[in-house]
């Protein structure tokens, strides 16, 4: 395995920043005033891991390891469904090197497996994996989003708070300043690759001025309009949670595939209306989307298929015309807007269908074999 693997700013991130935050973390400490620093206690699990192939150097080890949980992943898709692990194995390529340096696997790895423990009707698992997977990247808590109601769904969340809570615990205790993120997660702006950001980079191709700053590890725009654009993603955000709430009260029907497309639904949810939409936020939509199609009830084939162009487009745009989406050409702006149109389709069609099939079990119209109503 080679050190120089993906030469430029994506192996980088590896080689540098996880490198810097392992130091800091072997010696007992979180990073601190680091406004790099924006990710939940667990994730600090993940960057010291490497230490445990200490025969290879920070970056194989971490390759080799993300290796792994790419095999796992793989391999429980394999056993549930074929054309689930397909979609996995032939969309993650799409991305080219960047699953392999960004930690995006090993969080999905969790996820995906939470959600299969659901099929498998073993509900403590799954919450078990779902909170160990949120103190991490705190996404993973939405798998357990569409769990049946009764008591699956109270021994899943239960069991997802004792397993956050215990390892936050054992965080709090074992290092200082466990929770210094939460000061550098509040001040991120809105970075180029949002909808926002787009918005704003198609405001510069008419001639208004727009300003691109590196600001908390990322691309982020400064001056008029930013701060209403970055309050209205939140918004939004709060707005996809309310939906989502109410999708949760009012669904009647759930299917073996209803924890699996309320996952995919609650996630691309939350991607469309992030201030953020990185490349590796693909990682997560295609594993889940792999899960779904486990499935033959699922509701979001269309909405996987959706995704496979919109991976394609997200690694054009990084690293390939990086320079392009960062200048604001003509380009840039429009593989930017191809891309973020069909995450958006994407999570509206998601939705849709998630609402439809809920709405199914209300109007008496028959159900098909493997579904069932619950009140």
């Amino acid at each position: 395995m080679r050190d120089d693997l993906g030469v430029g700013g994506v192996a980088r991130e590896v080689h540098v920043l996880y490198a810097r935050w392992y130091e800091v973390l072997a010696r007992g400490s979180f990073p601190r005033d680091d406004v790099t620093w924006q990710y939940p206690p667990g994730a600090g699990a993940v960057f010291l891991s490497p230490a445990l192939l200490p025969w290879l150097s920070y970056f194989e080890a971490f390759v080799a390891l993300t290796l792994l949980a790419d095999a796992a992943v793989t391999l429980a898709l394999a056993r549930a469904g074929r054309t689930g692990a397909w979609l996995w194995t032939g969309g993650l390529p799409l991305l080219l090197h960047i699953p392999l340096a960004r930690y995006d696997v090993q969080v999905t790895a969790p996820a995906v497996l939470a959600l299969l423990a659901v099929r498998h009707r073993r509900p403590r698992t799954a919450g078990v994996l779902a909170g160990l997977g949120a103190m991490v990247k705190v996404w993973p808590a939405l798998t357990l989003l569409g769990t049946p109601r009764g008591p699956a769904t109270r021994a899943a969340w239960t069991s997802a708070a004792a397993s956050a809570a215990a390892l936050l615990a054992v965080l709090v205790l074992g290092f200082s300043h466990t929770l210094d993120f939460l000061r550098q997660q509040g001040g991120r702006g809105l970075q180029i690759e949002s909808l926002g950001g787009t918005a704003l980079h198609l405001a510069g191709l008419t001639g208004r001025p727009v300003t691109v700053a590196y600001r908390y590890g990322a691309f982020e725009f400064v001056g008029p309009y930013v701060t209403g654009l970055a309050r209205l993603s939140l918004l939004l955000s709060a707005a996809a949670f309310c939906w989502l709430l109410f999708w949760r009260v009012r669904a009647r029907r759930w299917t073996t595939a209803t924890p699996f497309d309320a996952a995919l639904c609650a996630v691309l949810l939350f991607t469309v209306t992030s201030r953020v939409i990185s490349p590796q936020y693909l990682i997560w939509l295609l594993g889940l989307a792999a899960v779904c199609l486990t499935s033959r009830h699922t509701t979001q084939r269309p909405v996987a298929l959706l995704l496979l162009p919109a991976t394609a487009l997200s690694s054009l745009a990084y690293p390939v015309l990086y320079e392009d989406v960062l200048a604001g050409t003509p380009l840039g702006c429009l593989l930017m807007v191809v891309r973020n149109a069909l995450l958006l389709a994407a999570a509206l069609l998601s939705a849709r269908r998630l609402w439809t099939a809920a709405e199914a079990g209300r109007d008496g119209r028959r159900k098909p074999a493997g579904a069932r109503t619950t009140s």
